[in-house]
């Protein structure tokens, strides 16, 4: 059963999540409880809830747009149902390219940081590998994160309002407000994982 202390410190990452303008949000990052019941392992081609929201309908080019559920039909979905990025590269549902004309391999760094000022939180391992198997490091450094230990003051507010993680999770990576697990996953001391 977890502590008063770690109850109280997810409520007030709860309340902090309020303020943040729902558009930049996903539905579930937005307040939505996650789903419930058994999830289709893959996503369907069927439309889905205010996939096209953002889409402008009154554009000439509209129709010619492919949509979300077409593009996105047969990919694996995670526990929540939404797409599971990495299961799809994995399972080599999508081959990312490292520009245009693809002449070059990835360059994958295969390195884990462990950032340990998460209170009474597990710690949260940072898997480099997940992330250069399809970005190159230009992507996230020197403007996302400065690559020094220490040097990016990260809180669970600026990922909701979409900077450092939030500037792909909870946009286009998997929705961080019901993964505590995906990110805080190295129990420490008195600290236990309670999901």
């Amino acid at each position: 059963m977890p502590n008063l202390r770690l109850i109280l410190a997810l409520l007030a990452v709860l309340w902090l999540a309020l303020p943040v303008d729902p558009v930049l949000l996903p539905v579930a990052a937005a307040g939505q409880p996650p789903k419930t019941g058994p999830l289709p392992a893959t996503r369907s081609a069927e439309e889905q809830l205010d996939q096209n929201k953002f889409y402008d309908a009154a554009n000439p080019d509209y129709q010619k747009l492919q949509k979300a559920n077409q593009a996105l039909a047969g990919f694996p979905l995670d526990k929540q149902g939404n797409v599971d990025w990495m299961k799809a590269l994995r399972s080599g549902t999508i081959t990312p390219r490292t520009d245009l004309a693809n002449g070059k391999p990835m360059q994958v760094l295969d390195l884990d940081v462990i950032l340990k000022n998460t209170r009474d939180m597990p710690y949260v391992k940072f898997p480099h590998n997940s992330h250069t198997q399809w970005l190159a490091c230009s992507n996230c450094h020197d403007k996302i994160f400065v690559p020094k230990a220490g040097a990016n003051q990260i809180t669970m507010n600026k990922i909701f309002q979409g900077q450092f993680c939030g500037v792909c999770h909870d946009r286009v990576s998997f929705i961080t407000f019901f993964s505590c697990e995906r990110c805080h996953s190295v129990p420490h001391g008195e600290t236990k994982s309670w999901w």
